[in-house]
């Protein structure tokens, strides 16, 4: 069964996010509770999916350096599966993610410059299929939750 999050459980998840490598003492002084009921919230957590793992977030992969765009694309149906499979060559893209709406999906790109970058949407509509696209460069990231 699963309980409903309290706002305890918001704020260690909250803290976790932002440091998944907090220790739970820490984590109960940042909280103002004791230790064991950091640990027994933790492990409800887990048993009820709501934490399903812990990460580590390695610089060159998150890209603090470079520049990350939005691309949302418009894919003809029958080449689909053409074109995702072209996309996924692409070391530069992040996430792909079939999207409703407008657009058939979201990518996320991240490249090590704007050259690279506008070469790189310059292949992607290149591909056979990829019907039309938009772009929206990352000007600064207020949140960043995703692991």
């Amino acid at each position: 069964m699963v309980h409903a999050l309290d706002g305890l459980d918001r704020e260690l998840i909250a803290a976790l996010q932002s440091n998944a490598r907090m220790s739970t003492t820490d984590l109960a002084k940042r909280l103002r509770v004791a230790r064991t009921t950091v640990v027994s919230r933790l492990s409800r957590l887990e048993a009820q999916g709501v934490i399903v793992g812990y990460t580590v977030r390695l610089g060159a992969t998150e890209g603090r350096e470079g520049v990350q765009a939005f691309v949302n694309l418009s894919v003809s149906p029958k080449a689909a599966r053409s074109v995702v499979d072209r996309l996924s060559l692409f070391p530069e893209l992040r996430q792909l993610a079939a999207v409703s709406g407008e657009f058939d999906y979201l990518a996320v790109l991240r490249a090590g410059s704007t050259q690279r970058l506008d070469a790189l949407l310059d292949e992607i509509g290149e591909i056979d299929g990829v019907i039309r696209t938009t772009t929206s460069v990352l000007l600064a990231m207020r949140i960043d939750r995703i692991a």
